[in-house]
């Protein structure tokens, strides 16, 4: 009889285990989604693919828990690629291209139980969704750089008789006369004046991230113009190439142009992805909130120059530069500062008092600096300064 109920209960017990164990969902694997306006040829997409791969080694990822898209267009592609991961299981979403917002946006409206994450963007905290984010990086700082790389370089071709300081002139490839192209333009031209005062600067738009023909072409026709250095907001090495083939010397953008300009590349402004991708991927696995508008350069190591070019650089650059980078990390140097610019010769602090049309910069001005990428993290500085000749765009 004792067997008996000893087996009965041991049989209620399994049914009770058993019951539980079918009605107990099993968690679901974290799944990451990833846009790319581009594919590892072009040098943009490569930097984010980059990041998304210390991404996935800092958070011990597996490949089939990272999905990448390519080549996806700033149209209805981005929208119809976000639906697809979300349909695959990503519960974190990101995109690259500053055309792909409202897209994102879309998709974010649809599906509130995803994270979306836009590079680039401006519309997230005004749209009001808790799931909508944009990340960008203080890419100025590490132009501001570059420029200095520059600016000693046409120092340095003034003392061999080169050039004049009169004819310091520079050009610049530029992708869109959008915000996020004029703050990298003026940042590169102020690191350039901050140890070449003569400089001035002439841009060009090509109407397109990455066109490595057009890129080349416009290069070209800088050059052909008078400038007697080159830098860019352009995702191709188009631009080096034709600096390659004239012997001028060029900063370059996102990756080492050295292999294909190897006696004209100086160093390029460069961005570290994987800090933010690293930042938000953590936080979505773990269920954290993730910062609506995210902006970091230096001091979080998010941005950088590639290694100075010691055979195309003036000698003592190396040192002088990393002095430099310090102060930046430091907040010693203000990229920004009123003090080393003018508009139509006037101050900026004095337009935004007296000029209807600059009023809506005064959140940005205190302290003596225009602050970039602190109230969003976009850039927002699109104001023409004294010195740069932006031609109208093609």
């Amino acid at each position: 009889m004792l067997k008996k109920v000893i087996g009965t209960l041991a049989m209620a017990v399994l049914a009770v285990s058993m019951s539980f164990a079918a009605g107990k969902k099993k968690a679901p694997v974290f799944k990451v989604g990833v846009i790319y306006v581009g594919d590892a040829n072009e040098g943009y997409t490569e930097a984010h693919m980059k990041g998304i791969a210390e991404m996935k080694k800092t958070l011990g990822l597996a490949d089939s828990q990272v999905i990448e898209k390519t080549n996806i267009p700033e149209d209805e592609t981005c929208y119809d690629a976000a639906v697809d991961l979300a349909s695959q299981g990503c519960t974190l979403i990101f995109a690259n291209s500053f055309g792909h917002e409202d897209y994102m946006l879309q998709a974010a409206k649809e599906y509130p139980d995803i994270q979306f994450c836009h590079a680039t963007g401006y519309k997230a905290a005004s749209s009001k969704l808790p799931n909508m984010h944009n990340y960008f990086t203080a890419i100025y700082e590490s132009r501001y750089a570059g420029g200095i790389v520059a600016g000693l370089k046409l120092n340095d071709m003034i003392a061999k008789g080169k050039i004049t300081a009169a004819n310091c002139k520079i050009g610049y490839v530029g992708a869109y006369p959008y915000a996020e192209v004029v703050s990298g333009y003026t940042s590169f031209f102020l690191g350039v004046r901050s140890v070449c005062p003569s400089a001035t600067m002439e841009v060009r738009y090509t109407n397109s991230w990455a066109d490595m023909t057009l890129e080349k072409e416009t290069a070209e026709a800088l050059i052909a113009d008078g400038c007697v250095l080159i830098s860019q907001h352009a995702d191709t090495t188009g631009a080096a190439t034709a600096c390659q083939a004239h012997k001028v010397p060029i900063v370059g953008y996102n990756v080492d142009m050295t292999s294909v300009a190897p006696d004209a590349a100086l160093t390029s402004a460069a961005i570290n992805w994987g800090v933010y991708y690293t930042y938000a991927g953590q936080c979505a696995e773990e269920g954290k909130p993730i910062a609506t508008d995210w902006c970091k350069g230096y001091a979080a190591d998010a941005v950088l120059i590639t290694p100075v070019n010691d055979k195309v650089a003036a000698a003592g650059t190396e040192a002088k530069v990393t002095a430099a980078e310090a102060a930046l990390k430091a907040g010693k140097i203000r990229v920004f500062d009123t003090k080393s610019f003018t508009v139509g010769g006037k101050k900026l602090e004095d337009l935004i008092a007296s000029n209807k049309d600059f009023a809506k910069y005064a959140a940005y001005v205190k302290d003596g600096y225009f602050h970039e990428s602190e109230l969003i993290s976009a850039p927002a500085f699109d104001i023409r300064i004294d010195g740069i000749k932006e031609l109208t765009a093609q």
